[in-house]
């Protein structure tokens, strides 16, 4: 691996790359999550009380979400990035929730340990999201709740149609296959359920839509930053994808996006309740 590559990869799990990294303009993103917009399928089956483990959780926005719902129950939230954990922690105010640097591999927890375990946008970067649930299954409780769901980037649909930015497609399909991770997690996840012993699985689908000016200047905006800046910029170059002079004009598609008053973009997720 070279310099340039080396400097530009982020571990996400024993083995893997995270593919969008920690740069600000990734983050920015990621501390808009709540329970309510990204873990929408799972609240009803949710109740005072119980221990949730929230696996890959980042800043932490959503693991605060849950743990407020759950509380006096027992949230942990774990991450492989010890930077974003500092972060997350720093925003702790209640007693039964914390934060630790941990894998999705080798949980450091005995079996039977929560009523929940939980998983955001996780196993759409890693390289074996079956042996993953797997784990997750061994941490869950007997008739306990193993809660995923993730993007499926071929589902994402945008109006107006603008050729760049079906290369920007492309071109993040290509660093996820190198990565040797799943870009369209979300259309797979009933199958890794099953292939990792779950027997009572609940799917269903959820979207992310983007229309009014001030939803367009944000997700617009932090796309268009995230191709020049983020390691969606450093692993393509690094990868052989493309050059700085097209991820430049990428982003200036995405800033053509953001001003068009007829813009949507439509994020779709696959989403798993699995038992057993």
């Amino acid at each position: 691996m070279d310099g340039e590559t080396a400097r530009s990869v982020t571990i996400v799990a024993m083995g893997d790359v995270y593919s969008h990294g920690h740069h600000e303009s990734v983050l920015r993103s990621h501390t808009w999550r709540t329970a309510e917009n990204s873990a929408g399928y799972l609240l009803p089956h949710l109740r005072a009380g119980m221990h949730l483990l929230d696996v890959g959780c980042g800043p932490g926005t959503i693991t605060l979400d849950l743990a407020a719902r759950l509380a006096p129950g027992r949230v942990v939230g774990i991450d492989a990035s010890a930077d974003v954990i500092a972060q997350a922690a720093g925003a702790v105010t209640d007693a039964n929730v914390s934060f630790a640097v941990g894998d999705v591999y080798a949980i450091d927890a005995p079996d039977a340990s929560f009523d929940v375990v939980h998983a955001h946008q996780v196993l759409q970067h890693l390289t074996d999201p079956v042996r993953a649930l797997t784990e997750m299954r061994r941490v869950a409780k007997p008739g306990g709740i193993v809660a995923v769901r993730d993007s499926d980037y071929a589902a994402f649909a945008w109006a107006p149609r603008i050729a760049l930015l079906d290369r920007w497609m492309a071109i993040y399909h290509g660093i996820t296959t190198r990565n040797r991770a799943e870009a369209d997690a979300g259309r797979y996840l009933f199958a890794w359920a099953r292939a990792a012993g779950f027997t009572d699985i609940l799917t269903s689908s959820s979207t992310w839509t983007f229309t009014t000016p001030e939803d367009r200047s944000w997700w617009g905006g932090l796309w268009a930053d995230r191709v020049l800046a983020s390691s969606y910029a450093d692993q393509a170059v690094a990868y052989g994808l493309t050059d700085r002079t097209e991820l430049e004009a990428i982003a200036g598609a995405w800033q053509e996006w953001t001003a068009d008053d007829g813009g949507c973009f439509i994020v779709v997720h696959g989403e798993v309740l699995a038992r057993g």
